[in-house]
């Protein structure tokens, strides 16, 4: 029956690629785009997602902490930065970071992820006290922190080689990437979105540079807003063949962009379809990635749950707080408990996982039973 199905959507070549476990090529990743036939995709999705991650679902406790949201870039897509001077901009101190730690220091985090804006204002040495003040009060917890867009401005601000600006921040503390700034693969999008932020071929260095001196990474693209179906697929395949060279990357992220608020605001933003598109496409043309991650902050849980059948194997974490794309004033609080994210999956019919930072496994915990009625 899926044969007739997938032949009918035509991608019955694409399937037995699949199932010979061969690698699908450009055309094929536009097709999965092309193919109005959203179920057969996630289809095929879900046979390489089982095959690599058999029905484990990962889930984190998280928290999230944004340093400062002033930015010199000015990129369109965005909710979240300030501009320098702008007196909505902040930097928090490495005291008040600690604080933000201390918060949630009853809460048996094991992943703290750290981001903020490109601030030409703070010195090298603000980064690497940053990053010391969070280990001093959990030493344990896995930090992922700075993107590679940031890293290329303290790689500058620091005056010193890429290699040896991360091999710094690792010594302060730093155990992984989170991925990014990578927006859309695309000298075009570039120019028209984000013409201010390193373009793709430096944002590829930095992450092949953090690779090689033993600093592992996710990636992500941002999606729904003016990129094109071919940009996309060449997003995919320049990962790919950096995975090929480096094995570093953890994870791949899609993010779905969130309209509100950013200067393209008129523009409409992804649909559920949409995100669960991106998912499955990820995960058939990154065949060398280990997780694919649905981010439930940005795609909700409940499509999150879905995705769970449409080649994600991983929905993030508890995050605790989020300001990238909510209000940091009124919608700042967001967060699952271990008991809901446990819920979530188990509603999904998969087997929860708790990993850290770096996909150690943390706990392999029963899920909560889900108790049905007839009444």
């Amino acid at each position: 029956m899926f044969d007739t199905l997938l032949a009918q959507a035509g991608l019955a070549e694409i399937h037995q690629k699949v199932l010979d476990g061969e690698r699908l090529s450009y055309d094929d990743g536009l097709r999965l785009y092309r193919t109005p036939n959203l179920p057969a995709v996630g289809y095929l999705a879900n046979l390489v997602r089982e095959r690599m991650n058999g029905h484990r679902a990962y889930f984190v406790r998280n928290q999230h902490i944004n340093y400062t949201n002033v930015c010199n870039k000015s990129c369109l897509f965005c909710s979240f930065y300030a501009p320098p001077k702008d007196p909505a901009g902040y930097v928090l101190s490495p005291e008040q970071v600690q604080d933000r730690v201390r918060q949630y220091i009853t809460i048996p985090i094991s992943e703290i992820h750290m981001v903020g804006g490109v601030n030409p204002k703070l010195p090298y040495s603000y980064y690497l006290d940053v990053v010391r003040a969070i280990k001093e009060v959990r030493p344990a917890v896995s930090l992922k922190a700075f993107t590679m867009i940031e890293i290329e401005q303290i790689r500058r601000v620091a005056k010193k080689p890429l290699d040896e600006t991360l091999m710094e921040l690792k010594e302060a503390g730093v155990d992984a990437l989170p991925g990014g700034g990578a927006e859309v693969f695309s000298d075009r999008v570039h120019e028209e979105l984000f013409q201010a932020k390193s373009d793709s071929d430096k944002w590829l260095e930095t992450a092949r540079t953090a690779h090689l001196i033993g600093l592992p990474s996710n990636a992500t693209m941002l999606y729904g807003h003016v990129e094109q179906t071919d940009e996309k697929v060449y997003h995919f395949v320049k990962l790919r063949e950096l995975q090929d060279e480096t094995n570093g990357f953890l994870a791949f992220i899609p993010l779905s962009w969130h309209p509100e608020r950013t200067a393209i605001e008129h523009l409409p933003g992804p649909t559920g379809q949409m995100d669960l598109r991106e998912i499955a496409v990820a995960r058939l043309m990154l065949d060398n990635f280990p997780h694919i991650k649905s981010f439930w902050i940005m795609n909700s849980p409940a499509v999150t749950q879905v995705a769970l059948w449409y080649g994600a194997d991983d929905m993030d974490g508890s995050v605790l707080e989020y300001e990238i794309t909510r209000d940091p004033v009124t919608d700042r609080m967001q967060a699952l408990t271990r008991t809901q994210m446990l819920d979530m999956i188990a509603e999904a019919g998969r087997e929860p996982i708790e990993r850290d930072a770096l996909y150690h496994i943390i706990d392999r915990p029963e899920p909560m039973r889900i108790v049905t009625s007839d009444k």
